[in-house]
């Protein structure tokens, strides 16, 4: 297995999780719905996320929740671009949440070191994008459908196997395309096209999809599948988002996508110390 993940200007040894902080610049992210507000929020949410131990920020400028429409390239660019160029020198790898190839594009000539596509990079134009930046890292995501519709009936006859082989089936596409194994990271894509059930199978079984050497990375935080448990809605979820985080982290993730970084990053110091005591 890979000791290392290449992304953009930075090499992460994986030896301990990876904190992967959302900026997530969409209307209902916020709010108020201005956009120099909202943009100002994002770039102050950004840098309070740094300063929490973020490695890596997450930035998003069209939502992928449930039943969401899809936005305009232009939109999605006047989104994300100010908070590119606002913290892409603050010291962190500086990842876009996007689908688009022309977004991509435009974020990787503009300083991005990863493009996190929740489509799985299906097209051959995102992977053309990606192959002519030779150093970006590339994850790739796992959706069985689309954000409009993914969660209308999702069905698999082994959730666990089917993921996995949609992955690797993906990542192998990306590698023959010209990107070097050691930038891609693969994410199971919880609550995307799975039912409750399917998302608790894929984090029990995640060795299975760690097993192929690409990092994994983890992405439960705040989301519906713990609110269906706890019965907490969205604000009140932060012991279930650790929880999912640390069970993800056990059973192989090494990238944690998560909005709690200071908390995150507590639970891990704690989980750690437990392991290795001797280290302390």
């Amino acid at each position: 297995m890979s000791g290392h993940w290449i992304c953009g200007r930075f090499e992460f040894n994986l030896e301990r999780p990876i904190l992967m902080g959302i900026v997530n610049v969409t209307p209902d992210s916020f709010s108020d719905g201005g956009q120099h507000d909202q943009t100002d929020s994002a770039i102050a949410h950004a840098r309070q996320l740094i300063a929490q131990g973020a490695h890596i920020l997450d930035i998003g400028g069209e939502s992928t929740r449930p039943g969401a429409a899809p936005v305009t390239l232009e939109i999605e660019l006047a989104r994300i671009m100010p908070i590119l160029e606002a913290v892409k020198d603050s010291g962190v790898a500086i990842s876009i949440d996007t689908c688009k190839a022309e977004v991509m594009h435009t974020v990787l000539a503009e300083g991005a070191d990863m493009i996190n596509d929740v489509t799985g990079m299906r097209t051959a134009q995102a992977r053309a994008v990606v192959v002519q930046h030779p150093n970006c890292g590339v994850c790739v995501m796992h959706m069985q459908g689309e954000p409009r519709t993914m969660q209308q009936n999702p069905h698999y006859k082994d959730v666990v196997r089917e993921v996995h082989q949609a992955l690797l089936h993906q990542a192998h596409t990306l590698q023959e395309s010209g990107v070097d194994r050691s930038r891609i990271s693969i994410d199971p894509g919880l609550g995307f096209g799975k039912t409750l059930a399917q998302n608790y199978h894929l984090i029990a079984e995640l060795e299975t999809i760690a097993s192929s050497g690409y990092p994994v990375v983890f992405g439960a935080s705040r989301k519906s599948m713990l609110g269906t448990v706890t019965g907490k809605p969205v604000d009140q979820r932060l012991a279930g988002s650790l929880a999912a985080a640390l069970a993800g982290v056990a059973h192989g993730a090494k990238v944690l996508r998560v909005h709690d970084v200071a908390e995150t990053r507590d639970a891990l110091m704690v989980w750690q110390s437990v392991k290795n005591p001797g280290n302390l």
